[in-house]
């Protein structure tokens, strides 16, 4: 907010508005100013804004000749969305870095696990089997794809906010559109067209902030379940109180996925908000921007939080490829039953199936006594990679998509 005051003050000051020595008092002050927050927040309560105590604090702390110029043709929501815009801008860069660094230690699990076999699974329940660097890539590429969207809602919602009493710059007439560019190039914000009572550009950042979160717990989720011992096939990267309870000694628990998952609860609820802030009264509306800036703090701050753990999480996560193998084989052999049914009638793979169930034996064997299929016909249809499909294909694809995204955010 002092960094959007001294802006204003210099910005004023090129188009010939204010004396040029009043306005680089104005902004000197603004740099060295100090408040009492607590003094402030009080204060805030009582005025219904910020920004009435802050502009009266700071004003106190400026000559008194220039003092008259401070916040000239400004208004209260000029300077606490400008504020905001300013803070979403800085976040915005450690969201994106965060993401990056999830990204990159995805491609690199991708590539590393392209052909080590696992259980797919639908339902919660054995599926076919697939290649484990294909799942890193399923996690991935909603990321590629989202990426590019969230930096393109941050570059909107990145703009000066700048339109005096009622959004159109009366105070300084025909000069306020000169006074708006040049005091947009100050604060390196969009010189957008007053957005007084239109806050899509806010909801369009929470809802793609609020994307970001929810991927990252998708991959949460699934690391969370794979690190059960009766599965164990991931596990979090180890550190020394990572993961331990306070009754039970022998657990370990997901501990950075739990962040991931807890952000993304309360990251839909957020953006929810905010998008029930679109509706504002008139020229100015009453009760929905004046809380965004909390709104949007906790969004982002979730939002963060999520790719960070995940980031830490995928970075270091241990892979158990032999337990993959062992789930896989646990199944004697019945998650080829699809790969079945489409070389034998329904009929007989579902009798087969059934048999081998039945029996406990593995399926290859209840097939095999039955001379419906060649050997070589039958090494074929039990070969693991012969499940993995197309999937080789979309995982190079998914790799190529995220190079791209992480092109554009740098």
């Amino acid at each position: 907010m002092a960094r959007f005051e001294a802006a204003l003050a210099r910005a004023s000051a090129r188009v010939g508005v204010i004396p040029t020595q009043h306005a680089e008092t104005i902004a000197i002050a603004c740099e060295r100013a100090t408040f009492d927050i607590p003094a402030l927040a009080k204060e805030a309560r009582n005025a219904g804004t910020l920004t009435i105590p802050f502009v009266s604090a700071l004003r106190k702390q400026i000559p008194s000749e220039a003092a008259r110029y401070l916040h000239f043709g400004a208004t209260s929501q000029d300077v606490s969305d400008t504020g905001l815009a300013l803070c979403l801008k800085e976040s915005s860069q450690r969201t994106t870095e965060l993401a990056l660094r999830l990204g990159d230690a995805l491609a690199v699990l991708a590539r590393r696990h392209a052909e080590t076999p696992m259980l797919g699974r639908t339902l919660l329940q054995p599926a076919a089997p697939i290649p484990f660097g294909w799942k890193v890539a399923m996690w991935l590429a909603p990321l590629a794809r989202s990426l590019p969207h969230y930096r393109r809602a941050v570059a909107e919602a990145a703009s000066l906010q700048f339109g005096g009493a009622t959004g159109t710059l009366s105070a300084l007439g025909m000069q306020g559109e000169a006074v708006a560019k040049e005091l947009a190039g100050l604060l390196q914000l969009n010189a957008a067209v007053t957005w007084h009572s239109a806050r899509d550009a806010f909801a369009r950042l929470g809802s793609e902030s609020a994307v970001l979160a929810g991927i990252a717990a998708k991959i949460a989720g699934d690391i969370s379940l794979a690190m059960q011992p009766e599965v164990g096939e991931l596990a979090e990267p180890s550190a020394p109180g990572r993961g331990g309870s306070s009754a039970m000694p022998h657990k370990r628990n997901p501990a950075a996925c739990l962040l991931a998952l807890e952000a993304a609860r309360r990251a839909p609820g957020l953006a929810s908000t905010l998008l029930n802030q679109l509706q504002s009264e008139h020229e100015r509306g009453i009760g929905q921007w004046q809380s965004q800036f909390i709104t949007l703090r906790e969004l982002v701050c979730a939002t963060a939080s999520a790719l960070a753990a995940m980031a830490e999480v995928v970075g270091g996560l241990q892979v158990n490829a032999q337990a993959m193998r062992d789930n896989l084989e646990g199944t004697h052999g019945l998650v080829y039953s699809e790969a079945l049914s489409l070389r034998l009638s329904r009929a007989d793979a579902d009798r087969f199936v059934e048999q081998a169930a039945r029996e406990k034996k593995h399926l290859r064997d209840v097939v095999t006594a039955s001379a419906k299929l060649t050997g070589e016909e039958l090494a074929q249809l039990f070969d693991v990679r012969t499940s993995f499909g197309a999937a080789p294909a979309m995982l190079k694809q998914v790799l190529a998509d995220w190079t791209n995204a992480r092109e554009s955010a740098t």
